[in-house]
């Protein structure tokens, strides 16, 4: 059963309700949804082109072993909607992102089969999906590709369960790449063709979409969503609570500053369900009585690696990555 904020319903894009996200694990009709096409009838069978050219089933991929990661997804246009000035694409609010525990196969068993010779330099995968860009006028398919390096992590698997059953269609079922740490759009769903190149790719998703300046974009940049209490709300009582999740791509989530009016301290982070997943966070605070008093609430996360949250959104042409802290309005009523 989906509970979702709809954007469009042809094609689905759909965001997390995060005010109701419960715990770390986002239910499948919970999980936010991008497509860029109608779904598609995907293919029983996944072809592989590598020195060989060999097809699977969805069951002889099953029967490869399988791997159990919980991974947060986010769409590359999460945050598109406060990006001024406006930019085109799905007005995505900050609901464009989702944890779910996958369960596949290494990629790199499945590229072994086929087998990859020393002149290999990417991996092209490609989706059952297509149809016409409206800005372009071209029909093309959803294909991205990885680098032969990162194609052979072993955290990037080629997955058939979503929270341990078979993936609903509109999460790209019955087979889909998932590539923890990396946005969205390097996670092909409906995936019907892996092929070895010995080049560089330079399809329309790969070079018209999902870059800045001219830059495929790679691993989610740091974020903290603030979760409770939501924009507008009118509270009461003596200790403000706030809750939230923070995650990033490049490295774990070590630290979330977490603002009320000119106070700032570190909140409490909670365990993520893996090193790919995001934490929940949460900080009390204590409030002085008044009469009538209006707050400004923010969340900023920083990595293990640094890499810090901007505090105003940083402009470019189609609206991508945009991890500007978005903090919160609250009223607190008098006592």
């Amino acid at each position: 059963m989906r509970d979702l904020n709809v954007l469009t319903d042809e094609p689905l894009n759909a965001e997390t309700r995060l005010d109701r996200q419960d715990g770390a694990i986002t239910p499948a009709g919970r999980h936010y949804v991008r497509t860029h096409f109608a779904m598609p009838d995907p293919s029983a069978e996944l072809v592989i082109e590598g020195d060989r050219r060999i097809t699977l089933a969805a069951r002889q991929v099953r029967a490869l072993g399988g791997t159990t990661l919980a991974v947060t997804l986010e769409c590359a246009g999460n945050g598109r909607r406060f990006i001024e000035p406006a930019t085109p694409g799905e007005q995505w609010g900050l609901g464009a992102v989702g944890t779910a525990e996958w369960t596949g196969a290494p990629l790199r068993l499945l590229l072994e089969r086929a087998g990859v010779g020393p002149g290999a330099r990417e991996v092209l995968f490609r989706g059952a999906d297509r149809g016409v860009v409206a800005d372009v006028g071209a029909r093309v398919a959803y294909e991205r590709s990885l680098p032969i390096a990162d194609a052979r992590r072993e955290d990037v698997i080629v997955a058939w369960a979503m929270n341990g059953r078979p993936i609903p269609r509109e999460h790209g079922g019955p087979l889909r790449l998932v590539v923890p740490g990396w946005y969205g759009m390097a996670s092909v769903k409906w995936l019907a063709t892996i092929a070895v190149l010995d080049r560089s790719f330079d399809g329309f998703y790969q070079r018209d979409r999902y870059v800045i300046d001219g830059r495929p974009l790679r691993e989610i940049a740091p974020r903290a969503v603030i979760t409770s209490p939501g924009d507008g709300a009118l509270l009461s009582g003596s200790i403000l609570e706030i809750k939230g999740y923070a995650w990033s791509g490049a490295a774990p989530v070590e630290r979330v500053t977490v603002g009320v009016g000119a106070d700032r301290a570190d909140a409490d982070l909670g365990e993520a369900p893996s090193a790919y997943a995001w934490r929940p966070f949460t900080r009390k605070v204590a409030l002085a009585s008044a009469e009538r008093l209006d707050l400004v609430v923010s969340a900023r996360a920083t990595d293990a690696a640094g890499n810090v949250q901007p505090e105003v959104p940083v402009w470019n042409a189609l609206g991508y990555g945009n991890n500007a802290v978005r903090p919160v309005r609250v009223r607190l009523s008098p006592r």
